[in-house]
C-alpha cells in the first residue's frame, strides 16, 4: 500500500516505528498535489516548499506522537502569515495577522499545513461553485461537485491530496461534502471546538470539524481541537475526553431511531435503499431500530435559511472597503465607496444571502420572520431532546442525493438549498453529527449515512460509526475513479 492510502493512525505508526520519516510522507502528498490538483481543484493555496522544509527540521529533531503528519485547512479558518481568503475576492490578498485557535493547536501538535482549501465563497453554498478562484471538482467523477461548502476540504481527502482537513460547518458543510466526496465528516456539538479565527458567516451555527479517511482518524482529529477557549464566549468548559477510547467496535444494546421524514418525498430510490440495508446491518450488529417521527423538521430548512442569512447580513457588515479586505478602485464618496467595493467584492451568492438576510431583519419583517425563526429553532431543540430520551442515535441520510453534476443547480437556488434538508436541523439544535460513506449507486458514486447524537455524546456516534465502518469496510472496497 502507498503512503498516500494509507490513514493518519497508519502514518503515526510508521512514523513512531521508524518505518517512515516525516518527509517521505509529506513528498509523497506534495507529488500527488502536483498530480491531482489539475484535475480535481481543490487548493487556493499550497505550502509546498514550507511543507517540506518543516518536515526535514522534525525529522531531525525526532518524531513523537502526530509530529510531522500533514493537514489542509479550509480557507476560512485564520492562518497566521498566509493568506486566508474565504474563496472571495474580497479577501483575495488577505494575510491572517493571528492564527485561529485550532490552528494553534494543530501547529501546538507539529502537524504540517499543507495548505489551504477552496470552498464556497464565505462558506455559503453546497457545490463549491459558488468560489472566486476555482470550480473544485469530485474525485469520483470529475464531472460532479464535490459539495460544500468544505468542497475542497473533502475532494482532497478523497483524492489522497492530504491525509485529512479541517473544515466548518454550517448547515452541513462538512458532512454533505463527505458523503459526496465518500470520506468521514464530523460535526461536533456547537461549543465542543472554538470558532476563534474562524471567519463567521452565522455565529449561531458554525462549527469546525474534521474530515477524514476513517472514523478512527475523525476521533484523533477531533482530540486535537476539542477544548474550552476564553476567547470564545461561545466555546463549553468540559471535562476533556479521549474519543479514541469511544471505539468499541460494538453496538449491542444501542438504540437507534429513524425519522420517518427524511425517507419521504424528495429522496432518492437508491439513496433510500443503501440506508435501509445500512439500517439492516445494524440490526446484525445487535442495535435496536425503531422508526418514529420527527416531523418539526420540515420546518428547518427554512428557519436555517432565515437565521443563516440574518446572521450573514451582520457578520458581512464589517466588509465595507475601508478597514481591510477589497476596495473598489474608483468612487465618488463614502456611501460611493461602500457601494461599489462590497458590488465588486462578493460573488452573487453571497449578495443573495446578505439581500435576504438584511429583509428579514428589517423594521417590519423582524417579527414575521427572524422571530419566528427562533421561536421554530427552540421547538426543533425541544423535539430532538425529547428523542434523545428514547435514543442514543438517530440515522437518516445526509444528503437526499448523490453528488450531482458541475452546473446543474446553479440557476436555481432553491434547488441548491434543498442539499441540505437532511443535515440543517443538527446546526439548528446545536448537535453533533457524522456522516460515513455506507455504499454507492449503480453509477458508482458514495452514499452518505448520517448519525446524530445528543449534545456533547460525540463518542456514542463516533463509536456507532465506527462499528457500521469495521463491518461494511468501505474504503477496501470502493475507490474514486477520476472519470472524466
Amino acid at each position: 500500500m502507498s503512503i498516500i492510502d494509507l490513514t493518519v493512525y497508519e502514518l503515526k505508526e510508521k512514523l513512531k516505528n521508524k518505518e517512515l520519516t516525516s518527509k517521505e510522507i509529506v513528498q509523497a502528498y506534495v507529488d500527488r498535489i502536483k498530480e491531482k490538483e489539475e484535475d480535481v481543484q481543490a487548493f487556493v493555496t499550497t505550502l509546498e516548499k514550507e511543507a517540506l522544509e518543516q518536515a526535514d527540521k522534525l525529522d531531525k529533531e525526532g518524531i513523537n506522537e502526530l509530529a510531522g503528519i500533514p493537514i489542509g485547512i479550509k480557507d476560512n479558518i485564520c492562518t497566521k502569515g498566509i493568506k486566508t481568503t474565504c474563496s472571495s475576492k474580497m479577501l483575495e490578498n488577505f494575510v491572517s495577522p493571528y492564527d485561529a485557535t485550532v490552528m494553534e493547536k494543530v501547529n501546538a501538535e507539529k502537524l504540517i499545513d499543507l495548505g489551504k482549501l477552496n470552498m464556497d465563497e464565505f462558506a455559503m453554498g453546497a457545490s463549491t461553485e459558488h468560489s472566486y478562484f476555482k470550480k473544485t471538482r469530485n474525485p469520483w467523477n470529475l464531472n460532479k461537485v464535490p459539495g460544500g461548502s468544505s468542497g475542497g476540504a473533502a475532494a482532497a481527502v478523497a483524492a489522497n491530496m492530504v491525509p485529512w482537513t479541517l473544515g466548518s460547518d454550517t448547515g452541513g458543510s462538512i458532512r454533505q461534502p463527505a458523503s459526496f466526496c465518500g470520506v468521514v465528516g464530523l460535526k461536533p456539538t456547537y461549543g465542543l471546538v472554538s470558532r476563534y479565527g474562524l471567519v463567521a458567516f452565522a455565529s449561531s451555527l458554525d462549527q469546525i470539524g474534521p474530515i477524514t479517511k476513517d472514523v478512527r482518524d475523525s476521533a484523533m482529529l477531533l482530540n486535537v481541537i476539542a477544548g474550552h477557549d476564553k476567547k470564545d464566549s461561545t466555546s463549553v468548559d468540559l471535562e476533556k475526553k479521549d474519543y479514541l477510547k469511544a471505539l468499541k467496535n460494538d453496538v449491542k444494546g444501542l438504540k437507534i431511531g429513524v425519522p420517518k421524514e427524511f425517507f419521504g418525498e424528495g429522496i432518492n430510490e437508491e439513496v433510500k435503499e443503501k440506508l435501509k440495508e445500512s439500517i439492516e446491518i445494524y440490526k446484525e450488529l445487535g442495535a435496536e431500530v425503531e422508526e418514529f417521527s420527527l416531523d418539526i423538521a420540515k420546518y428547518s430548512l427554512a428557519t436555517y435559511y432565515i437565521i443563516a442569512c440574518a446572521e450573514a447580513s451582520s457578520n458581512l457588515g464589517r466588509f465595507d472597503g475601508i478597514r481591510y479586505g477589497y476596495r473598489a478602485k474608483e468612487f465618488k464618496d463614502l456611501t460611493d465607496l461602500f457601494r461599489k467595493s462590497r458590488s465588486e467584492g462578493f460573488g452573487e451568492e453571497v449578495k443573495r444571502r446578505i439581500i435576504l438576510g438584511t429583509y428579514v431583519l428589517s423594521s417590519g419583517y423582524y417579527d414575521a420572520y427572524y422571530k419566528k425563526a427562533q421561536k421554530v429553532r427552540t421547538l426543533v431543540m425541544k423535539e430532538f431532546d425529547k428523542a434523545f430520551e428514547k435514543y442514543d442515535v438517530i440515522l437518516t441520510p445526509t444528503s437526499p442525493t448523490v453528488a450531482f453534476n458541475i452546473g446543474e443547480k446553479t440557476e436555481d437556488p432553491l434547488q441548491m438549498y434543498l442539499s441540505d434538508i437532511c443535515t440543517v436541523s443538527v446546526n439548528i439544535a446545536g448537535l453533533p453529527g457524522i456522516s460515513i460513506p455506507c455504499g454507492v449507486d449503480s453509477a458508482n458514486m458514495p452514499i452518505g449515512m448520517q448519525l446524530i447524537g445528543n449534545r456533547f455524546q460525540e463518542e456514542v456516534i463516533l463509536n456507532a460509526a465506527y462499528t457500521f465502518e469495521q463491518k461494511i469496510k468501505f474504503r477496501e472496497r470502493y475507490k474514486p475513479e477520476f472519470k472524466k
